[in-house]
């Protein structure tokens, strides 16, 4: 284990992770409805990049007689965004190591944890992150196979974004109550993602979602706690799917 990479990629998960409850705040709401401007009680969104990006409480002062200093935060992901970003960038680095796909896995992974955030909170997944990232990712990807070292292929990675997207696409016509047609545009960054490594890390990744999710659902039913025409928040274990996946496919790549 190469001890100072597994330290930055912390390091930058810890940093990076800081941002993303504000991020996720403003863009958890409903469909047609604008991005939240303000905080739970009000204070209008201010700082970097017009007040997307900060810290994960608001920096107004509280008026809640019984509280003090400033407002509150925004809601729990201001406490377990930044850990799963820091243990999930940790992990990449330890499992991928020194090559230069794993830049690209750490940059995606503090929008990947904004994507999970808004869908599990409002099952929803916005187009401004879904779309972009997806393109990004494969740019990306292409840069890294240009460099010495690189685990994966970039046909592999853009032949897999079609290829899921259009699984998912299918899975969208058949059912489509339970599957959104965000998760159909999540599948282009998943299918990415996970073809870098290969049509079998492809298939893994999206078996584990698939079967996570499908568990999940299982659960509220028998906990009554959601019908069988219940929507479910499927893109949170698409993405935890394609961790798994990763390391999957990175730890084959190593071995």
């Amino acid at each position: 284990m190469h001890l100072s990479l597994v330290l930055v990629a912390t390091a930058f998960g810890a940093l990076t992770g800081i941002l993303v409850p504000r991020a996720a705040y403003r863009l958890a709401v409903e469909p047609e409805e604008p991005w939240r401007t303000a905080c739970p009680a009000g204070h209008p969104m201010t700082g970097w990049a017009r007040g997307w990006l900060g810290p994960p409480r608001c920096g107004a002062a509280s008026t809640a007689p019984e509280a003090s200093g400033r407002c509150s935060a925004y809601g729990a992901a201001a406490v377990v965004a930044p850990v799963v970003c820091t243990l999930v960038c940790a992990a990449l680095a330890a499992v991928v190591g020194p090559r230069p796909e794993l830049a690209v896995w750490l940059l995606l992974t503090p929008f990947a944890t904004v994507l999970a955030v808004v869908d599990a909170t409002v099952h929803r997944l916005p187009d401004v992150l879904t779309l972009p990232l997806a393109g990004v990712a494969v740019v990306l990807l292409g840069a890294a196979s240009l460099v010495n070292g690189s685990g994966g292929s970039w046909a592999g990675a853009a032949g897999g974004a079609l290829a899921l997207a259009g699984v998912y696409f299918v899975l969208f016509l058949i059912h489509p109550t339970g599957m959104g047609f965000g998760d159909v545009k999540l599948a282009l960054l998943v299918g990415a993602v996970l073809g870098w490594y290969g049509w079998t890390v492809l298939f893994a990744g999206f078996f584990l979602g698939l079967v996570l999710g499908s568990a999940y659902g299982i659960g509220l039913m028998v906990l009554r706690r959601a019908g069988r025409k219940s929507a479910v928040p499927f893109g949170p274990f698409m993405l935890v799917g394609a961790l798994l996946g990763l390391f999957l496919g990175a730890a084959a790549v190593s071995g």
